[in-house]
């Protein structure tokens, strides 16, 4: 696609070696961004400095007429936005620490970090599938779980399996807002009230509670890093039948990970941990635990809903419309009658890992009827038999 005279050009003796360029556009055409719009642009910034380019586009386009590019909108703001902010960050001296945060040592045995991790559909049958972390701070020895279910008994119960990992107690674990711990959120630098779950929890094992202030992912990165590490080495390209399946990967990766120098302290996981955990406080005479009570209505067909799924009671047992007591735990679900204190346990079903599901023993539905004796006729052998 080259004419023939500009190779002839190229290679003649004593031709330029860079290639021709055209003369420039720049200042032949009226710029869209007049000074003008770059007053609202830069006002808007004033008032939110973090103001997104596509917003900006948005309001100049309905607010003021503007006909320009998306682009070029895009390319005034990041051009502005530096010396806006550097405006802005001269009046307000807590602007300036923005995006910095301390870095903090801890003890051993003095710390834990503690958060979710959600993983999809990791046993491909529809179910939703969390992961529990806790990670100890002074050696960042990991622990995981899986689990389908987000509910204070579960939430809870991993706290006692994390207990039982590492041998003992921290001091003091680290926490998000989440609702199993606070029970409604407050203003900075106000007390932040706990669930009264969280404070029978803490006072059977002995540790604080430290909740962190909202918008703060720095303050436990150790276990938001755990999350993504446990990702990518325990579960990435592997199939799962079942959650224990899954906790069987990861107690085999543990001496993997504990064998590794981590790169912060620069010593051995391993090594460290040993430390941590001799300095863990130790483990109560007998595990906390927690229930949950809730109350269900029997329907007409012996099955009552929880957890947005069906469970059977022996139909021999209750009544439609009967109010019974459902007690939930991590794998099973427990229904008994009432009142609690005389009712008798009625069905023990294991919990479901998905919404919509039925859970029904068969054996509850007996006595009540099952169609076995309706009998059909065809208009042909009515037919038939009037011949006869």
């Amino acid at each position: 696609g080259v004419d023939y005279r500009t190779v002839k050009e190229y290679l003649a003796a004593g031709a330029t070696r860079v290639p021709p360029r055209g003369t420039s556009r720049k200042g032949t055409q009226p710029s869209v961004i007049t000074a003008q719009v770059q007053e609202r642009i830069t006002a808007m910034l004033r008032i939110d400095v973090e103001l997104k380019a596509s917003v900006i586009h948005e309001r100049l386009v309905h607010e003021h007429g503007f006909d320009g590019h998306y682009l070029r909108v895009r390319i005034t703001v990041a051009r502005l936005r530096p010396l806006v902010e550097a405006e802005v960050d001269a009046g307000d001296e807590s602007r300036r620490l923005r995006g910095l945060h301390r870095r903090f040592e801890v003890l051993p045995g003095a710390q834990a970090q503690v958060d979710w991790g959600h993983e999809g559909d990791l046993l491909g049958d529809g179910s939703r599938v969390y992961s529990f972390h806790m990670v100890l701070s002074y050696s960042r020895d990991p622990f995981c779980c899986y689990v389908t279910g987000m509910d204070a008994v579960t939430w809870w119960a991993c706290h006692v399996r994390a207990f039982e990992h590492f041998g003992g107690v921290p001091a003091s674990i680290v926490y998000d807002r989440v609702a199993t711990v606070v029970r409604r959120h407050v203003a900075p630098g106000k007390a932040v009230p706990l669930q009264p779950d969280a404070v029978a929890f803490v006072g059977h094992y002995g540790f604080d509670i430290d909740v962190l202030a909202a918008y703060r992912p720095t303050g436990k990165g150790r276990v938001e890093r755990g999350v993504l590490i446990g990702r990518d080495h325990v579960l990435a390209r592997r199939s799962f039948r079942t959650v224990g399946d899954a906790d069987a990967a990861f107690a085999a990766w543990v001496p993997i990970r504990r064998a590794q120098v981590h790169r912060t302290h620069g010593e051995a996981i391993g090594d460290r941990a040993v430390v941590d955990h001799a300095a863990l406080r130790p483990l109560p005479d007998t595990a906390y635990e927690v229930t949950e009570v809730h109350v269900r209505r029997v329907g007409k067909d012996a099955l009552l809903s929880f957890g947005g799924s069906h469970y059977s009671v022996p139909a021999r047992l209750i009544r439609a419309g009967q109010r019974v007591e459902v007690r939930p735990g991590i794998d099973a679900v427990a229904i008994r009658e009432l009142p609690a204190d005389r009712g008798g346990l009625l069905a023990v079903h294991p919990r479901s890992a998905r919404s919509g599901a039925w859970v029904v023993d068969e054996s509850h539905w007996d006595g009540l009827p099952d169609g076995h004796t309706r009998a059909t006729t065809t208009i042909v052998a009515d037919l038939e038999a009037a011949r006869d």
